[in-house]
């Protein structure tokens, strides 16, 4: 797996997931869909996984079983979605839905980079021409450089750092870490939140359609949310479910949801519609949680630009002082 995920690394998941669900959707069988794509796979780099795959398939491990045994290939989180598949029947809603997310994950890379090509630009151009001027009159280019290259270069390995450690692959510690930082940052943690409850929301509808026991969804569930915050208070209250208490007391304890998801999951355990109401819920956080990351998209390039030209402006601004005191310990004034 590559240390850090492209836009058009993204796209050729999407694509994968795409045609796994219009193949499955076909009637084709997991291992004539996976021997399909093996032919024809969209990317070089999944023709060995694909190979692995086939293989322990033919051993007799499941679907999900089977890309556990594939080292380093698929994050846990596509691995959890993808065993909620089976377990429900509806494998095809799954590999529809991880196409959906990694398309959208892409698209939204994609405009982010966009736009943050003019806010870059003006960043290296001030960067590069504002000490260029006492560098031409010294003629110290070794100073000049290490103005230069000695503030880019921490840049460029925060930057690196940063887009690493955001990586979906790492464990369920690092990303829980990831989690708790990322929690009270405005529009980001909000969003990632609503996303969190979608995917919980659609793993418990088509477990719960499935027949599997409301415990075992919601445990699952929690899984396929990607939230470790959800998923240890999902853990946390099995026993006292066991108990007697049921799940709607048990989601308004945990405090952990929003007031909204925990009154509607209650309406639908009251009413036993509850899967039509978790469809409802997914269908609102995942709005919800999408339009928040995409005005993220468009606003921090934005913010980038405003902090650099504000670095520029008082740049000269400083300039300009220094300038005219000089002029006056010369007497010019």
């Amino acid at each position: 797996m590559a240390i850090i995920v492209t836009p058009g690394q993204l796209s050729r998941r999407a694509e994968f997931y795409h045609q796994l669900a219009q193949l499955t959707a076909a009637g084709l069988g997991i291992p004539q869909s996976i021997e399909q794509l093996r032919k024809h796979p969209t990317d070089r780099s999944y023709r060995e996984p694909l190979e692995i795959l086939k293989t322990e398939l033919a051993r007799g491990y499941t679907f999900s079983e089977a890309l556990r045994r594939t080292p380093d290939w698929l994050p846990e989180f596509d691995i959890a979605l993808v065993d909620a598949g089976e377990l429900s029947g509806n494998l095809d809603k799954s590999f529809r839905a991880l196409g959906e997310y990694y398309e959208d994950r892409a698209q939204m890379a994609r405009q982010l980079i966009t736009d943050m090509l003019y806010p870059a630009f003006l960043f290296h151009f001030a960067v590069f021409i504002i000490p260029f001027a006492r560098a031409f009159s010294s003629g110290n280019w070794f100073a000049y450089l290490l103005q230069t290259l000695g503030i880019l270069l921490p840049i460029y390995f925060v930057v690196a750092l940063a887009l690493f450690v955001l990586q979906s692959k790492h464990g369920e510690g690092w990303r829980s870490l990831i989690e708790r930082i990322l929690h009270p940052i405005p529009i980001l943690g909000s969003a990632r939140r609503d996303l969190a409850l979608s995917r919980l929301a659609m793993a418990l509808e088509a477990l719960i359609r499935a027949g599997v026991t409301v415990v075992e969804a919601w445990e699952l569930a929690g899984k396929v949310s990607g939230s470790s915050a959800l998923r240890r208070t999902i853990n946390a209250w099995k026993h006292k479910v066991e108990g007697g208490q049921t799940l709607a007391e048990a989601v308004f304890a945990s405090g952990k949801f929003p007031e909204m998801f925990a009154n509607q999951y209650a309406s639908g355990e009251m009413s036993g519609k509850l899967d039509e109401v978790l469809g409802r819920l997914h269908k609102y956080y995942q709005e919800s949680g999408q339009r928040k990351m995409r005005a993220l998209a468009r606003w921090t390039p934005v913010l980038v630009y405003l902090i650099v030209a504000l670095l520029i402006a008082i740049h000269i601004v400083r300039f300009w002082m220094n300038y005219f005191q000089q002029i006056r310990d010369a007497g010019g004034f």
